[in-house]
């Protein structure tokens, strides 16, 4: 026997899970699947820090996920942008914005633990894992058909709607036909946590290069989170460092504007790529998060907008007696296509402009950097966009939002 809901997302981690969070809040049946048994982090929950811009921290309280926190998140009050060999800067101050802050930092598995914690308490989601999607196919109402393979052996989910929410290398995609276009950066980015002879100030900072950015995120554990980009064919090399020698490397990379390192975790490693869905729908069936677009963290947008991806499906499918209408979906891509379009452009133009060593552009990139210091409308748009104001936005993620 079939178990039917009216929505089926397929993948439980950053994007997924806060859908079926948002689902549950609009009391619409949800099945979530997860490939990661009861009890286990999906690989994504791990050490690596993710920046919550303002319009994500208003939307993730208000579904009750940041008050699950065990550890409290670190404010980005202050911005400091600059690149290694060009001149000028960019400083953006959330107080010259009425804001006490741009956003905040929280580590990856905190955030998963409380999204666990949170989804423990949802009435209307059921979670099926350990499961794994292994085809996708029509009921006798052309409804999609989910065949998965579990733990308790083979299951069938019907539901009226089916979100891709399974990264980059969906197989729901893939399933649905729906074809992805993969730039490959030829970059590697290492991530962990970084400890200073001074704390964190609510400041940070990205250090652009040639081989990629240099971040430091400031955690709320009196800790930074480091972001390292380095050329692919380095990555070895770079791995191999010992803790001492990796951390020389970006204390050179990076200067000494936030003082002496003096400690570095366990390190993460991730190759860069880009990977752009053709198309945001297909019949009865909506892609969200990473698997509708993988950007380069240059700006650290990625899961912002795939957060706003998942907040603009949910209030488009609440209160319609069904979810996976045409019109409806023809909505959904309607709507994400300015803020998905003008994220993706300021990402991969900021990666490719940043990254290429080309002697002509070093002047061309100073004089960008200098006019948007003195700049104030210039400055304004780029902390908007920051704080996660592109296009017509959930109602979530606006302070006081319904």
């Amino acid at each position: 026997m079939d178990h039917v809901h009216q929505v089926a997302i397929v993948g439980g981690g950053l994007v997924g899970a806060s859908l079926a969070i948002a689902l549950d809040r609009a009391g619409i049946d949800a099945a979530l699947v997860e490939a990661t048994p009861d009890g286990a982090m999906p690989a994504v929950f791990d050490q690596r820090n993710l920046s919550f811009a303002e319009a994500s921290v208003n939307a993730l309280t208000a579904l009750g996920v940041l008050q699950k926190l065990a550890t409290p998140p670190g404010p980005i009050r202050r911005i400091h942008v600059s690149r290694a060999g060009d001149f000028g800067r960019v400083c953006l101050d959330a107080q010259d914005y009425d804001r006490a802050q741009f956003g905040q930092v929280v580590v990856a598995r905190d955030f998963g633990l409380a999204l666990d914690a949170r989804l423990a308490e949802a009435r209307h989601v059921a979670r099926y894992r350990p499961a794994r999607l292994t085809t996708l196919a029509r009921d006798e109402a052309g409804r999609p058909l989910l065949h998965l393979e579990g733990a308790d052996g083979p299951q069938r989910i019907a539901a009226a709607l089916v979100v891709a929410a399974d990264g980059s290398d969906s197989q729901t995609r893939a399933a649905l036909g729906i074809d992805a276009a993969v730039h490959d950066y030829r970059q590697a980015l290492f991530v962990a946590r970084l400890r200073t002879a001074r704390p964190p100030d609510g400041v940070a900072y990205e250090r652009l290069t040639a081989s990629g950015p240099t971040a430091l995120l400031p955690r709320g554990d009196r800790h930074y989170g480091l972001v390292h980009g380095v050329d692919a064919d380095d990555a070895g090399a770079v791995a191999a460092l010992d803790d001492a020698a990796f951390l020389a490397r970006v204390q050179d990379t990076f200067g000494w504007r936030a003082g002496r390192f003096v400690d570095v975790g366990p390190r993460s490693r991730y190759a860069l790529r880009r990977v752009v869905a053709s198309r945001l729908t297909a019949p009865r069936a909506a892609l969200v998060g990473n698997a509708a677009q993988t950007l380069h963290p240059v700006g650290a947008q990625g899961f912002n907008l795939g957060l706003r991806d998942a907040l603009t499906l949910a209030e488009l499918v609440t209160g319609q007696p069904d979810p996976g209408a045409p019109g409806l979906l023809e909505a959904y891509a309607a709507r994400r296509r300015e803020d998905r379009a003008a994220t993706l452009g300021f990402s991969d133009g900021l990666a490719r402009l940043t990254s290429n060593p080309s002697l002509l552009l070093r002047p061309l990139r100073s004089l960008g950097l200098l006019v948007l210091e003195r700049d104030a409308g210039l400055r304004a748009a780029l902390a908007s966009g920051a704080m996660g104001y592109r296009g017509q936005v959930p109602a979530l993620c606006r302070a006081g939002g319904a």
